[in-house]
């Protein structure tokens, strides 16, 4: 027996949904039809992948190991059958961008609409994510873009640069903070803080710099849950300054004069993978992209 693809998916599956009962199901296959080829592999590579002497198989060290290089391998496959399907078809049937909520969304709208007058068939999907959960849901859904204030570079990962941006520490005119000269750490965290839940979860996550690290802290899912907050006199916080320009000069909320300073410049980028190379449609959105945000 061969080692090939399609056994290692049935590995991956059966490891993925704790059986080979709940496998078989998937494939709409037998179970015992599951068990044969795997004892097949297994005679194959001599090794025992699976530990039965349990109520429920599990994974010995050395399966664990043939899993993990095997999953490499059927990531690979994977890439190129996307990469085939591009090929063969000419505009790809699906594009899917990941963006950071902190960025506006207009330029990204501007090159969609530009894509979509050119009769471009290709179906795209917009994902909205925070802080690490723009990269990880990239990856995760093996996404072709995204858009993201700040990401973990690897060999693979290419990055052009958009319009440097700005956020601002501000807070509601009537708030205790706003007349407050020389704020120091200590006299924030005696207010709340209002900040964006990080959409990743888990330990890759990133640390936010910009959080004041105090206990009285609110998690909001977006940045106009968080500017009105702020606006009512909820508490402060950073928004990106696209967002809150009448409110500045109007004098609804104003920038806090904290001793570590109230603005922050950042450069978001644009992401894509050399693992998944752009077709037509995703090369001419990112050129969009860029086109926009440079205007």
């Amino acid at each position: 027996m061969r080692l090939d693809i399609e056994t290692l998916k049935i590995l991956d599956l059966i490891v993925r949904l704790g059986s080979f009962a709940k496998a078989a199901d998937q494939l709409n296959r037998a179970q015992s039809a599951i068990s044969y080829q795997i004892k097949k592999l297994e005679q194959h590579l001599g090794i025992a992948l699976f530990d039965r002497s349990k109520y429920r198989a599990e994974l010995t060290a050395e399966g664990s190991a043939i899993l993990t290089e095997g999953r490499k391998l059927l990531q690979q496959a994977h890439n190129l059958e996307v990469l085939a399907e591009r090929f063969s078809q000419g505009w790809e049937p699906r594009l899917e961008i990941v963006i950071d909520g902190a960025l506006p969304m207009e330029p990204i709208m501007r090159a969609l609409k530009q894509l979509s007058q050119m009769d471009v068939s290709t179906r795209v999907q917009l994902r909205t994510e925070f802080l690490s959960g723009v990269q990880r849901s990239f990856e995760k859904n093996s996404a072709d873009l995204m858009l993201v204030k700040d990401f973990q570079s690897n060999p693979y990962l290419s990055a052009k640069p958009l319009q440097p941006m700005c956020s601002r520490l501000v807070v509601a005119a009537d708030h205790a903070l706003a007349t407050l000269k020389n704020i120091e750490l200590k006299t924030l965290h005696e207010h709340i803080e209002l900040t964006i839940a990080d959409s990743g979860l888990d330990d890759r996550q990133f640390q936010d710099d910009l959080q004041f690290g105090g206990e009285r802290v609110f998690y909001l899912n977006g940045f106009i849950a968080k500017k009105n907050s702020i606006l009512m006199g909820l508490g402060y916080g950073w928004v990106p300054d696209y967002l809150i320009e009448d409110e500045l000069a109007s004098g609804a909320l104003v920038e806090l004069d904290f001793v570590g300073g109230a603005s922050h410049n950042f450069t978001p980028k644009l992401v894509h993978s050399s693992q998944r190379p752009l077709g037509r449609a995703g090369q001419l959105l990112s050129d969009l992209i860029l086109k926009e945000f440079a205007s």
